[in-house]
């Protein structure tokens, strides 16, 4: 296996000085800053309209100090109005100015109240609402799904495992690419932005409560160092990790990963498959696919098919699960089923058919 060269750990330390942070799900919304600014040049706006429509009707107003309102005088009455000072040394005199004064001037004064208030407060508790919310889903989080890397690997693989009934509310998502978990809570996942080989960043997605991690990096070796981190922070759950080696395999076992996938090896039995039989290659692929057509699931067994074998149970069995064994159907050492037995069976895939994977860590040798 080989390790990353100096260039790539220097990469690394310079991505550690990023900082992480947990996003929800929501809508996109603008900067607060970008916000205040939009709304305060509407306010001027607002301000400079108000002082051109005193200015054009001057002469029915009347200015205690030298009697006639210039254009000055319009903009500082405009201000004294809006903000609601109101000093009264310049007023409508005319019935013209006092009109527009009713049905102008004052729409103006609560459409720019409106603007700096509602600025003023959503400034004030944009992000009080964020931390209760964040606080609020920390409390809510158990029994949850990680997921490490968003690329195409753990895209299918957290759309495989909701596609069994697991909530999107239930998946949070670790990936360092800001672009990724933009996606991932486009999606309706959490999302945490760093580098999960960090235990604080793996600590911001609550893995220590996880049920299950899936790990799917780019590259094998950082994914050794995220299932140590992993296993190291929750010993209970069951991790799955995907390695493009095959040779890379028992090191992920060892590391503490549950099962390994290596993709590379699985994809090229898949396409060797479908060269030998393109039928089989794609009834293998419609298993894959969870949700549409056949798929696999593994259940428990049920008391009335407790001493049956396999072959009599209504569902096509394929392997049966005693122990941390996994047995074929045609296993003369399966005899009679058992109650603790677990079945993985083929069944037509139906709305009312999605039963969620057993996250039962098996006991490794």
């Amino acid at each position: 296996m080989k390790l990353p060269g100096q260039d790539a750990i220097a990469r690394q330390a310079d991505e550690h000085l990023v900082t992480h942070r947990v996003k929800l799900p929501r809508k996109l919304v603008e900067h607060p800053i970008r916000q205040v600014g939009k709304r305060l040049s509407m306010a001027l706006v607002v301000l400079l309209a108000t002082a051109f429509i005193v200015y054009a009707d001057h002469d029915g107003y009347n200015d205690n100090s030298d009697g006639s309102v210039d254009l000055l005088d319009a903009f500082y009455y405009a201000t004294v109005t809006l903000s609601t000072t109101g000093y009264g040394d310049i007023t409508p005199v005319s019935d013209a100015a006092r009109l527009t004064n009713i049905f102008v001037i004052t729409p103006l004064r609560v459409l720019f109240l409106i603007i700096l208030v509602g600025t003023t407060l959503e400034a004030l508790t944009e992000r009080t609402r964020e931390e209760w919310r964040l606080n609020r889903w920390r409390s809510a989080l158990r029994d949850h799904t990680v997921v490490v890397g968003f690329g195409t690997k753990g895209r299918s693989a957290v759309q495989t495992v909701c596609a069994t009934g697991l909530r999107k509310e239930q998946v949070v998502v670790v990936d360092p690419s800001g672009k990724a978990i933009e996606a991932a809570t486009a999606h309706g996942y959490a999302g945490v932005v760093g580098d999960a080989t960090r235990s604080d960043v793996l600590n911001r997605a609550e893995v220590f409560r996880a049920k299950q991690i899936i790990i799917a990096t780019q590259r094998d070796d950082t994914a050794v160092l995220v299932t140590l981190t992993a296993r190291q922070l929750n010993r209970g759950a069951k991790i799955v990790v995907a390695v493009r080696e095959e040779e890379n395999a028992p090191l992920l076992k060892q590391s503490g990963a549950d099962a390994v996938i290596t993709s590379a090896s699985a994809a090229g039995r898949l396409l060797g498959l479908s060269v030998l039989s393109p039928a089989a290659g794609m009834v293998m692929e419609d298993l894959i696919s969870q949700g549409s057509g056949l798929d696999i699931v593994e259940r428990p067994v049920i008391k009335a098919e407790v001493g049956k074998t396999p072959r009599e149970t209504d569902d096509l069995v394929v392997s049966v699960v005693r122990g941390h064994r996994v047995l074929g159907y045609d296993d003369p050492t399966v005899g009679g089923l058992e109650l603790t037995d677990r079945l993985i069976t083929i069944v037509r895939a139906t709305p009312a058919t999605h039963v969620a994977p057993d996250a039962r860590p098996l006991p490794r040798d």
